[in-house]
Protein backbone atom coordinates (compact mmCIF):
# COMPACT_ATOMS: atom_id res chain seq x y z
CA UNK A 1 0.00 0.00 0.00
CA UNK A 2 1.27 3.44 -1.23
CA UNK A 3 1.29 6.57 1.33
CA UNK A 4 -1.06 7.96 -1.10
CA UNK A 5 -3.21 4.90 -0.99
CA UNK A 6 -3.19 4.92 2.88
CA UNK A 7 -4.25 8.69 2.88
CA UNK A 8 -6.79 8.42 0.52
CA UNK A 9 -8.94 5.58 2.78
CA UNK A 10 -11.31 6.10 5.59
CA UNK A 11 -9.72 4.68 8.52
CA UNK A 12 -11.77 3.03 11.60
CA UNK A 13 -9.99 2.82 14.90
CA UNK A 14 -10.77 -0.39 16.78
CA UNK A 15 -13.90 -0.68 19.13
CA UNK A 16 -11.44 -2.21 21.72
CA UNK A 17 -9.02 0.53 21.69
CA UNK A 18 -9.18 2.49 24.69
CA UNK A 19 -8.27 6.42 25.17
CA UNK A 20 -5.22 5.11 27.22
CA UNK A 21 -3.10 4.21 24.07
CA UNK A 22 -1.98 0.77 24.59
CA UNK A 23 -2.18 -1.42 21.22
CA UNK A 24 -4.44 0.16 18.83
CA UNK A 25 -5.33 -1.04 15.62
CA UNK A 26 -7.16 1.07 12.65
CA UNK A 27 -9.34 -0.85 9.69
CA UNK A 28 -10.02 0.32 6.06
CA UNK A 29 -11.83 -1.89 3.48
CA UNK A 30 -11.46 -0.80 0.17
CA UNK A 31 -12.98 -3.30 -2.91
CA UNK A 32 -9.95 -5.37 -3.49
CA UNK A 33 -8.34 -5.36 -0.06
CA UNK A 34 -9.18 -4.85 4.20
CA UNK A 35 -5.75 -2.60 5.33
CA UNK A 36 -4.81 -2.68 9.05
CA UNK A 37 -2.47 -0.65 10.88
CA UNK A 38 -1.20 0.73 13.86
CA UNK A 39 -3.26 3.67 14.67
CA UNK A 40 -0.24 5.10 17.14
CA UNK A 41 2.32 4.87 13.91
CA UNK A 42 0.24 5.46 10.70
CA UNK A 43 3.33 6.38 9.00
CA UNK A 44 4.37 3.07 9.01
CA UNK A 45 3.96 0.59 6.85
CA UNK A 46 -0.02 -1.33 7.42
CA UNK A 47 -1.09 -5.04 6.14
CA UNK A 48 -3.24 -5.46 3.09
CA UNK A 49 -5.33 -8.41 3.22
CA UNK A 50 -7.76 -10.32 0.91
CA UNK A 51 -11.80 -9.71 2.16
CA UNK A 52 -11.15 -14.10 2.28
CA UNK A 53 -8.05 -13.68 4.43
CA UNK A 54 -9.45 -11.02 6.41
CA UNK A 55 -12.79 -13.22 6.95
CA UNK A 56 -10.43 -16.27 8.09
CA UNK A 57 -8.98 -14.38 10.70
CA UNK A 58 -11.99 -12.77 12.00
CA UNK A 59 -13.19 -16.42 12.67
CA UNK A 60 -10.28 -17.54 14.46
CA UNK A 61 -10.78 -14.48 16.51
CA UNK A 62 -14.42 -14.37 17.21
CA UNK A 63 -15.58 -17.10 20.15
Amino acid sequence: MTDETAAQLTWCKSSYSGNEGGECLEVAISSAAVHVRDSKDTARAGLSLTPAAWKAFLALTTP
